[in-house]
C-alpha cells in the first residue's frame, strides 16, 4: 500500500516530464516564427495629384465643400502622370461655430481605376465614403496653426475577380502650418509655405495588424491671389501598412498642386471671415 502511494506521483512527474519539453519545443517553435517576420517596404511608387477646393458660403453659418481631386500615378514608361489611378468627388455642409472653428458632414464618391497591368479584373471601381470633419485654428504670431480631425466611414472593394466591398473605419488627424514669406500676414500677394503632415489609421473585420494606413509628410508652396482664389503646389512622402499584411509598408512620392476658391453667395458686404479653413 505504501509503494503504490509513492509510485503515483513518481508516475504523474515522469508524466509531466515528458509533456514540458513538447511544450516548451511548441513555444520556442512560435516565438522563432515571429522572430522571422520582419517589417518590409514595397518600392517607392511615384505619384501626381490635381486638386481643387471649394468653400462656398451660402449663409452666415453655413458653406458648401465641393472638392475635386484628379490622382496619376505613374506607369513603367511614364513616371508620375503615367496613368489615371483615382477621382475624388467629395462634398459637405459646412457650419462655422466661429472664424476658428467649423465642423462638417458629408459623403465621397471615388472612382478607382484598375492600375495593375497584371490584374484580371474590372477596370473601374466605385468606393462610397461618408465623413465628418472638426477644424481649428490657431494664429502663431504672423502665421496660422490647424488641427483637423476627420472621421470616415468607408465602403470600398479591391480588384480581384471574386472581391466584395469591404467596410472600414478611418481615423484622421492632420497639423498644418501657413507661414506668410514676404508678406506681414496671410493677404493677397503673399506667398507662403504650409508644412504638413497627417496620421491616417483604420479599423474593421479585414485590419488585423494593419492599423495605420498612412502616414504623410507635405510641404506646400502658395500664393494667395484674392481673398477668394489661391494656388499651391507641394511635394509629399508617405507610407504606410498594407491591408493584407501589416509587415509591408507601402511609400509614395506625390507632387501636388492645389486651387482653392472660395466663392460667397450671399448679398452681404465684408462677407468672407478674416480665417480660412481650407484642405
Amino acid at each position: 500500500m505504501l509503494s503504490q502511494k509513492i509510485i503515483s506521483p513518481v508516475l504523474v512527474l515522469l508524466a509531466l516530464s515528458c509533456v514540458n519539453p513538447v511544450l516548451s519545443q511548441d513555444e520556442q517553435g512560435a516565438e522563432a516564427e515571429v522572430e522571422e517576420r520582419y517589417s518590409k517596404f514595397k518600392d517607392v511608387k511615384r505619384k501626381f495629384w490635381f486638386n481643387t477646393y471649394g468653400n462656398i458660403r451660402i449663409s452666415k453659418r453655413l458653406f458648401w465643400i465641393a472638392q475635386t481631386h484628379l490622382r496619376f500615378e505613374e506607369t513603367s514608361t511614364t513616371p508620375y502622370v503615367g496613368q489615371i489611378a483615382q477621382i475624388y468627388n467629395r462634398h459637405a455642409i459646412g457650419y462655422i461655430y466661429d472664424k476658428k472653428t467649423n465642423f462638417a458632414l458629408g459623403g465621397v464618391l471615388r472612382l478607382n481605376f484598375n492600375t495593375d497591368p497584371d490584374s484580371e479584373g474590372p477596370n473601374l471601381l466605385p468606393e462610397y465614403r461618408i465623413w465628418h470633419q472638426y477644424q481649428f485654428a490657431m494664429p502663431v504670431y504672423s502665421a496660422m496653426a490647424y488641427h483637423r480631425i476627420r472621421i470616415e466611414h468607408r465602403w470600398s472593394k479591391s480588384f480581384g475577380v471574386e472581391d466584395e466591398f469591404i467596410f472600414r473605419n478611418r481615423y484622421r488627424y492632420m497639423f498644418r502650418l501657413k507661414i506668410p514669406l514676404n508678406k506681414p500676414a496671410l493677404q493677397p500677394g503673399a506667398f507662403y509655405l504650409a508644412p504638413e503632415s497627417e496620421l491616417i489609421l483604420q479599423s474593421g473585420k479585414q485590419v488585423i495588424d494593419s492599423p495605420v494606413e498612412d502616414v504623410r509628410l507635405n510641404t506646400t508652396l502658395g500664393y494667395i491671389l484674392t481673398p477668394r482664389l489661391t494656388v499651391a503646389a507641394g511635394f509629399m512622402y508617405s507610407f504606410g501598412q498594407t491591408l493584407d499584411d501589416g509587415s509591408v509598408y507601402n511609400q509614395n512620392y506625390t507632387f501636388r498642386m492645389h486651387v482653392y476658391f472660395s466663392p460667397d453667395l450671399r448679398k452681404v458686404k465684408n462677407k468672407l471671415p478674416s480665417v480660412h479653413f481650407r484642405d
